[in-house]
């Protein structure tokens, strides 16, 4: 059930954002500000602020924002009720679901499970260091290369081959050691579901333990008789693991996901070991599943560049449609590493580090992968061959959403299979008619900088209005009164100003925002305003007033193109007034003792636009 706002509101009044921020980057204060370097994306020049008193963060170079919630989120890569718990035990204080529980069933559940399955990370990791039956597993570890650093770091264990070690040794409830994917029943009782085999922790991106992996012994280190099962094993789906939403490591390579900007993804866990040990440590793996929109969607929260680290066969097998969609959609940039030719992250790690950490280096862009691939298996010293290979490569590049990037690829294929580029797109454009590819094109997913319009929208001097809302947001008792939403011609400007007035407080303001509009609360939240009220008033009422003035000349001289001389005489009456009007909004500026007499000026101004405005509709 969904957490109620009160809840909520306290949990986040009671968080110290700066105290929760500055666990993760260094803050100094600058004016009511706080910054320092961004913990988000990797930068020299601190562009990262904070402002305390409001709980809001934002960060200047990467345009990552938000309150604690959505920083827990971002760190932590949690949903909105994890961030919640996870703040409100922090902070001492009670969350109710919304039937108003004070500890829902639920919650307790999942707690119980994380318990019992750090009992059984410890228990398997103890008897992997310590216990003569893990004797050969040692041996196994040792001959890969595995050192005791590395086996305490991920935390590894082995579970040995006899029966019911676990069970016994945890004593726990049966039904919760079932539910956690550590035992299962049989009609000779309870037994543990990995023997003889070296345990894998999964742990969620905060540290919590959700699920383990095992992968069997080789035979002859095997003592166990009978079919020992499937290479890997994984538990089964629970309360708190869904391997769709599940990325192996990423607790560990979060931190230098967000440092770097890029991620790495791979198919199992010692992929992800073999990463960490030739000094990548920035690779995640997926559960036994195929890669998902949810997980592109967790990883999208710490990296903007998604390292695609799987055997040929598998990177090319993949949906490409599929895959362009979600990297549009998530704002990623999805790219391929060639490994030599039968060899997996594991074991090149192992043999050759360097090799690894250039493929990386070098990682295609998706698209360019898989052309790359359509060109390479195909006979480019024949006629017939270099014509496959252009028809191989057009289908592969119809799938692509961009045409500006179809374009150019269609452009390399035509020079490198000695084809006349226009014949090539018109191959493309009747595949793409045919089906084989979408005829609309992406938008961009992205956002321009807070605080302008859209395109055809610009006002002159938008300063004034971002001045006034970063007033009302900071300093709302030095423009009571003052404002209106007619002074505020940017449209987004005047959207964000209505949020503020339709709004209790700032956070309910961002909530009920668009996104577009939320981004520049919390910008504006997190800048230093250096402003003066009274002048910001006077600037931003007198930009609105010009720009009606433009307006009422304008339509003074259709009015005369008309012939309509009663509307010439309305427009050109109103236009004196309002030359008469304008000097006045002046003097406050040039003389503080007359700031009544200004005030009084804007006050008539913003009346009278309101009328124009409300006289138009």
């Amino acid at each position: 059930m969904a957490i109620p706002e009160e809840d909520v509101a306290r949990v986040r009044a009671a968080t110290d954002l700066a105290a929760l921020v500055g666990e993760h980057t260094a803050l100094r204060r600058v004016g009511r500000r706080l910054i320092g370097l961004c913990p988000f994306h990797s930068e020299r020049t601190p562009s990262f602020s904070v402002n305390a008193e409001q709980g809001l963060y934002y960060c200047f170079g990467c345009q990552a924002s938000g309150d604690a919630i959505s920083f827990v989120r971002a760190v932590e890569g949690c949903d909105f009720r994890e961030a919640v718990e996870r703040l409100a035990a922090r902070a001492g204080i009670a969350i109710r679901d919304e039937a108003g529980a004070r500890a829902p069933q639920e919650r307790g559940r999942r707690e119980r499970l994380h318990e019992v399955l750090e009992a059984a990370v410890d228990h398997y990791h103890r008897v992997l260091l310590d216990r003569p039956e893990a004797r050969r597993a040692r041996q196994y570890l040792r001959a890969r290369g595995y050192s005791g650093e590395t086996v305490r770091r991920f935390r590894l264990g082995f579970a040995p081959a006899g029966r019911d070690g676990l069970v016994r040794a945890l004593r726990r409830p049966g039904d919760l050691l079932v539910e956690a994917g550590l035992a299962y029943r049989s009609s000779a009782g309870l037994y543990d579901a990995f023997r003889e085999r070296l345990i894998f922790p999964i742990f969620d991106p905060g540290g919590r333990p959700i699920a383990l992996g095992g992968r069997v012994l080789p035979p002859e280190l095997r003592i166990g008789g009978g079919d020992p099962g499937p290479k890997y094993r994984n538990s089964p789906e629970s309360a708190i693991y869904h391997k769709r939403r599940t990325l192996y490591g990423l607790n560990w390579a979060k931190s230098e996901i967000t440092r770097s900007g890029e991620a790495i993804v791979c198919e199992g866990y010692t992929d992800v070991i073999g990463f960490f040990e030739a000094g990548l440590p920035r690779a995640v793996a997926t559960c036994g599943t195929a890669l998902t929109e949810d997980h592109l969607a967790l990883l999208a929260r710490f990296a903007r560049r998604v390292v695609l680290c799987f055997d040929a066969d598998r990177a090319g097998q993949a949906a490409a449609a599929r895959l362009y969609e979600w990297e549009g959609r998530h704002g990623l940039e999805l790219a391929v590493a060639a490994l030599p030719e039968g060899s997996d992250p594991a074991d090149l790690a192992r043999a050759d580090p360097e090799a690894l950490v250039a493929a990386v280096r070098s990682a295609r862009p998706y698209l360019g992968f898989l052309v790359e691939q359509a060109l390479a298996d195909a006979d480019l010293h024949s006629p017939e061959g270099r014509a496959r290979a252009a028809e191989a490569a057009v289908a592969t590049i119809a799938q692509h959403p961009n045409g500006l990037v179809r374009d150019q690829y269609l452009a390399a294929v035509a020079d490198r299979t000695h084809h006349d580029l226009a014949a090539l797109r018109a191959l493309l454009e009747r595949r793409r008619r045919s089906g084989d590819g979408r005829e609309r094109e992406p938008s961009s997913g992205g956002r321009g900088r807070a605080g302008t319009a859209a395109p055809g929208a610009r006002r002159r001097d938008a300063r004034p209005g971002l001045d006034a809302l970063a007033l009302a947001i900071q300093r709302p008792e030095a423009v009571a009164g003052l404002l209106d939403e007619v002074c505020f011609l940017d449209p987004l400007q005047r959207r964000a100003f209505r949020a503020l007035s339709e709004a209790t407080e700032l956070h309910a303001a961002i909530a009920a925002a668009d996104e577009e509009v939320a981004d520049l609360l919390r910008r504006l939240a997190a800048t230093e305003v250096e402003a003066e009220a009274d002048g910001t008033v006077i600037a931003l009422v007198r930009v609105a007033a010009e720009h009606a003035l433009d307006e009422l000349e304008t339509e003074a001289r259709l009015a005369e193109q008309d012939g309509d001389a009663a509307r010439v005489a309305e427009a050109t009456a109103t236009n004196a007034w309002l030359k008469g009007e304008l000097p006045a909004l002046s003097t406050l500026l040039e003389r503080p003792d007359e700031r009544a007499r200004g005030l009084e000026s804007a006050r008539r101004l913003v009346a009278w636009l309101r009328d124009r405005e409300e006289g138009r509709r």
